[in-house]
């Protein structure tokens, strides 16, 4: 730990909310000073990573090769003292190389079957390009997601909290892909897209990273107290009106439905469901509670409507032909539903 007199302390065990959410404030910069060691730019997608984090969801990172998404994702699990794993996703990946399996050992007493736990045994998990592994083993990768657990040989294995997924998408190479579905796409909080950098900031990257060494990041909260921001996020305020309001938003992508727009109806297959609520709550929550506030606003809800729906609703073809974005339809879907 750093020896920085202005550096933010770690708790004491008699800690009180009160006095972590105050921690929290007066870590925010300490948080941008530690990435901002190895990490140039991407603000909003930090915000967004930390955002799933503290509301204990998970991420889909979708961006091209070479942005540095498993240095932020790794460097975001020092700054919390995460144990961190990588997962390269491959075509020929099994479950078991995945969630562990059991093997044969001689104790001296006889042979038993002992489990041998896999990577996904961590806190934060990066699963990386998702979509090159088949359906069966992403299977296995979703019931932890899902139930924080894993079973091998019919036996339970409960996974370690805190616990995240963090699975990145190449949007370039499609060929030879597993598609996720849409049962697993929905269960990522947020899918954050990662764009390249202005010329500014990669001069910057390129400068860093050809010359000098690594730089250590300092850790500044751990996994008990993101365990507690978990709950914390839960006890912020939000009145039923915004509650109303994210779900009317939600609704308003299925195509089909009463009062549905004409553009859901041109544009869009499928819209987003129940959960795409739950995350805008959620993560309006943890947004207010980030930004110093004890309650949410509806620009908390608007500023993540993107990277909520944006996995959630699917564009048909007549889209397509009309050179329509989903970040498009999100937008006109802001603009149409009122608060």
């Amino acid at each position: 730990m750093s020896t920085d007199p202005t550096s933010t302390p770690l708790p004491s065990p008699a800690e009180s909310d009160h006095q972590l959410v105050e921690r929290l404030m007066a870590g925010r910069h300490r948080i941008e000073e530690e990435l901002g060691k190895v990490i140039v730019g991407q603000r909003e997608v930090i915000e967004q990573i930390m955002l799933a984090l503290l509301a204990g969801g998970h991420c889909l990172i979708t961006g091209a090769p070479g942005l540095a998404k498993t240095l932020l994702v790794k460097s975001i699990s020092q700054i919390f003292d995460l144990h961190f794993q990588r997962i390269q996703f491959t075509p020929d990946l099994m479950p078991a190389d995945i969630t562990g399996t059991e093997i044969l050992l001689d104790s001296g007493a006889g042979r038993t079957m002992t489990f041998v736990p896999g990577p996904i045994f961590a806190n934060m998990v990066l699963a990386d390009e998702i979509n090159r592994t088949p359906p069966k083993t992403q299977a296995a990768l979703l019931e932890a997601m899902q139930e924080h657990q894993v079973t091998a040989m019919g036996v339970r294995h409960p996974l370690a909290e805190p616990f995240f997924v963090l699975a990145t998408q190449n949007p370039i190479e499609m060929e030879g892909t597993y598609p996720l579905p849409e049962a697993q796409l929905d269960r990522f909080m947020f899918n954050v897209v990662m764009n390249y950098l202005p010329e500014a900031e990669e001069v910057q990257v390129v400068m860093r990273t050809t010359s000098g060494r690594p730089v250590k990041i300092e850790p500044l909260f751990t996994g008990a107290d993101v365990q507690r921001f978990h709950q914390l996020v839960q006890q912020v305020p939000v009145t039923e009106e915004l509650v109303t309001y994210a779900v009317r938003l939600a609704a308003a992508s299925r195509p089909r439905q009463p009062g549905t727009p004409d553009f859901v109806n041109d544009w869009v297959s499928w819209g987003a469901g129940t959960r795409a609520g739950q995350s805008l709550i959620l993560g309006a929550k943890a947004r207010a509670l980030f930004k110093g506030r004890v309650h949410v606003k509806l620009e908390d809800i608007q500023a993540l409507a993107a990277p909520v729906l944006r996995h959630r609703v699917l564009l048909n073809y007549r889209a397509e032909a009309d050179a329509i974005r989903i970040d498009d339809v999100v937008q006109k879907l802001l603009d149409h539903v009122k608060a």
